[in-house]
């Protein structure tokens, strides 16, 4: 498996851009969140389950990880890290 650095799009009209050029791993929580945002611009993430995170995760055409490797603090810190780019202070 070959690992990329993740390097994002700044400065675009929507804010901070997810570069799908990289693959994504569970140590990526905020690739994934911007990938996840990108997709689903419009969810209300008070209604999203952590197993909600899970199946959209790991159905990323980039993520490229063990699914068997997931838990709740992973996919907790990928659902903190779509709040805090959604509502930045």
């Amino acid at each position: 498996m070959q690992k990329y650095i993740c390097v994002y799009r700044l400065n675009s009209p929507s804010g901070t851009r997810y570069n799908s050029d990289i693959m994504l791993t569970w140590d990526d929580s905020f690739a994934i969140a911007l990938a996840l945002r990108e997709q689903r611009p419009q969810i209300d993430l008070e209604s999203v389950s952590l197993e909600m995170i899970y199946r959209w995760t790991v159905a990323l055409p980039d993520f490229d990880d063990d699914p068997a490797l997931a838990n709740d603090d992973i996919l907790a810190a990928i659902v903190q890290e779509w709040l805090e780019e959604a509502d930045p202070l």
